[in-house]
Parts: structure tokens; sequence; C-alpha cells
């Protein structure tokens, strides 16, 4: 897994946007909230979400949604 890696194309843009509103649907929160807890209160955006986005983006939202709030459980991220 890449540490801190940045978005390179429109492609994990829009990856990432997916990711931030979907969980933001999923959690009925803000989806500036869900994208604060990944970017910065913790560094998932850029050191999972976006190294991993050729593989993520292959799977279904329900399981990339959920993939992404396990780990925000599992490292204690609140929103």
């Amino acid at each position: 897994m890449l540490d801190n890696a940045v978005i390179k194309n429109a492609d994990e843009l829009e990856f990432a946007v997916f990711c931030i509103e979907n969980i933001a649907i999923r959690l009925g929160k803000n989806a500036e909230d869900i994208y604060r807890a990944l970017a910065e209160k913790s560094d998932i955006l850029n050191s999972y979400i976006i190294p991993e986005y050729e593989v993520l983006h292959t799977q279904s939202k329900d399981y990339i949604v959920d993939n992404i709030i396990s780990l925000m459980e599992e490292r204690g991220i609140r929103v």
C-alpha cells in the first residue's frame, strides 16, 4: 500500500467523491463531515482509498462502503 497517495486523474477523483457521498448517505451524515473524517481526522483517503482505487473500484457499492466504514471503526474515527 502506498502512503499519502495523491489523486492522479479524474477517475480517482470521481471515485473519492463516490466513496464520500455514499458513506455519508449510509451514515446519515453530511458529506463534508465524512471528507473531514477521511482526510483530516485520519489518512484513510490518501493511504487507503486512493492507493487501492484499482481494486476497490471494481467492487460493489455496498462492499466499498462497508469496507471503508469498517476501516473507520477499526481506527476509531467518529463522524
